[in-house]
Order: C-alpha cells, then sequence, then structure tokens
C-alpha cells in the first residue's frame, strides 16, 4: 500500500537567520479530508513560524492508497503514522517533536500518544474526537448489532458527508473548496468506518482520557455541533498531565484553522504558535536568569491553573 506523504520547512530566510527548525510538527488529519490541501494553510503558517511541518494521508484518504472513505482498522491508521513519524524523527537531528490532530486526527494524536509516552513533546489538539456525547451514546445492544452487521456489509454507506461539512466550516467558500476538493470524501461514512469510530471514541473515553500525560493545548469551538466542547472541557479535566491548556472560542465552529474568518483564524495561530515557541526553546540553550524566569512564570502558570 502507497501512502502519500507532505511537507513545509522553514524558507532560507528563516534558516540564514535562525538555524534549524524550532521543532518537528506531524499533522493528523480528520475524516474524510487529507492533508496536501485541506491542511496546507496549517502548514505554511507553522512553517512561517519556523518549524518543519509533515502529515501523512491516512489508509482511504486523499492521496493514499486504499477505499476512499473506508477505515477498515483505526488501529492499523495510527500504526501507518506511528511508523512515518517515527521514520522522520530518525532522520532528523531536531530534538523536539510535537502531533497537531484535527477531529478525528485528536484520537490519533491520542492513541500515538499511548504507543509512546514519553517520546512526544506535546501535542495541539484542534476540536478533537475524544468522546461520545452522552446524549449521542448508542446502547450496548446497538454496538453489538453494529459490530455483527459490519462483518457482512462492511463498506455500506450511511449518513451524508454533506452535512458534516455544512456543520464545520462556518464560510460557504471553505464548504465550496472541500466539495470540489477531489481528494476529499464527500459521499456517504461507510458503515465499517463509522463502527471504527464509535469503537475508537469509547476506547479513549474509558481507558484514555485520564492517562494522557504530555503537555497539551485543546483548542475548541463553543459553537461546535460535530464535536463536543464539553467533552474538551472533560479531557482538560481528568488528564494526568500538569502542563494542559484549554481555549474555548465563543462562537466559533467546528474548523478552526481554515473553516473561520480570516481574523479567527489567525486569533487561533497566534494561540497555537505561542503555546509551540513557549514549549519548543531548550532550557539547556537559555542563559541562566532568562531560565530561571521561565520556570518562575510555569509555576506562575499552573498555578493559576491554566488558561480556560
Amino acid at each position: 500500500m502507497s501512502l502519500f506523504a507532505c511537507r513545509w520547512l522553514p524558507g532560507k530566510r528563516w534558516t540564514t537567520k535562525q538555524g534549524p527548525p524550532k521543532a518537528l510538527i506531524f499533522l493528523c488529519h480528520g475524516y474524510a479530508v487529507e492533508c496536501g490541501v485541506t491542511m496546507r494553510g496549517t502548514g505554511e503558517r507553522l512553517a512561517r513560524a519556523g518549524y518543519a511541518v509533515y502529515g501523512l494521508d491516512y489508509e482511504g484518504h486523499g492521496r493514499s492508497d486504499g477505499l476512499q472513505g473506508y477505515v477498515p482498522d483505526f488501529q492499523a491508521l495510527v500504526q501507518d503514522c506511528d511508523d512515518y513519524f517515527a521514520s522522520v524523527v530518525r532522520r532528523s537531528h531536531v530534538r523536539r517533536f510535537f502531533l497537531l490532530g484535527e477531529s478525528m486526527g485528536g484520537a490519533v494524536a491520542l492513541l500515538l500518544h499511548r504507543a509512546r509516552p514519553d517520546f512526544w513533546a506535546g501535542a495541539v489538539l484542534v476540536a478533537p474526537m475524544c468522546k461520545i456525547a452522552d446524549d449521542m451514546r448508542p446502547h450496548p445492544v446497538v454496538v453489538n448489532i453494529l459490530r455483527a452487521i459490519t462483518s457482512i456489509i462492511p463498506t455500506w454507506k450511511i449518513v451524508p458527508t454533506a452535512d458534516v461539512i455544512d456543520a464545520a466550516y462556518r464560510m460557504q467558500e471553505k464548504r465550496d473548496e472541500i466539495r470540489g476538493n477531489p481528494y476529499c470524501y464527500k459521499d456517504k461514512p461507510r458503515l465499517k468506518t463509522a463502527f471504527e469510530l464509535l469503537k475508537v471514541s469509547l476506547d479513549v473515553e474509558a481507558n484514555l482520557l485520564h492517562k494522557v500525560s504530555l503537555p497539551f493545548l485543546i483548542v475548541h469551538g463553543g459553537a461546535d455541533k460535530v464535536t463536543d466542547p464539553s467533552v474538551s472541557e472533560l479531557l482538560y479535566q481528568s488528564a494526568a498531565s500538569q502542563d494542559k491548556t484549554l481555549k474555548l472560542y465563543p462562537g466559533m465552529w467546528h474548523a478552526l484553522t481554515s473553516g473561520e474568518s480570516p481574523n479567527n483564524i489567525r486569533t487561533v495561530f497566534q494561540d497555537i504558535i505561542a503555546w509551540l515557541d513557549h514549549r519548543s526553546i531548550s532550557m539547556e540553550d537559555l542563559p541562566a536568569e532568562v531560565e530561571q524566569k521561565a520556570r518562575h512564570d510555569d509555576h506562575h502558570h499552573h498555578a493559576a491553573g491554566n488558561t480556560k
């Protein structure tokens, strides 16, 4: 199977003046979209800020092989990302690496963290899919029925993806761009895919939320109808991490990094880049007085209960 990978690197002007990238950032895209086009804006903004950014289209997504829109095994998808991301890290001299997961990619990022608990320097979770809202949770009997049906008709299509696009992207021009992107899956989700997403959500909720120990930033739109902002609050409250930040944006929708107004997108990226910058500076490289101030600021930040 061939999987499509892409990257965005700081330009010559950056490397000439500043040296190597601040850190490596690995993108985990959402369901039905891909990295090369849909997340290009994210890659370009982070590269301009001095980061080397790498993305991988999952099996069945974008320009990768596989039946379009079909996720036969979520754990295999996570393993593909782990294999590729680790291979990039092995070839790089940069010693800090972060995950950035959007929507379904937030679950991918959390599962990558579970696979290598001490590997990642941190994660940015954009409207992450990490729990089924209580009023949407199917009865265990229904789950068992779905499991049985998926073994018979796994590629059967169910709910219109177009409804998700309309709910995710506030700006009409972005909705049109997604619909016109040949690498985005726009048909109904396949039954096995839906079951895999349900299964991984239940797994993350039951077995992972309270064990998340890496530094993380959650950004979530307060008016998101695709993933529930209250679930991000639950992750923030439950996680074992001592370095966690939650930023809720009142009135914003699901696709914070691409589907909002230019001013809103700029605000979100300012927060993301500031968070990354604060965690990409090596304490060993700082003068003693600057290191002392940074540690004092960190202590004050935690004592204040982080940003929310």
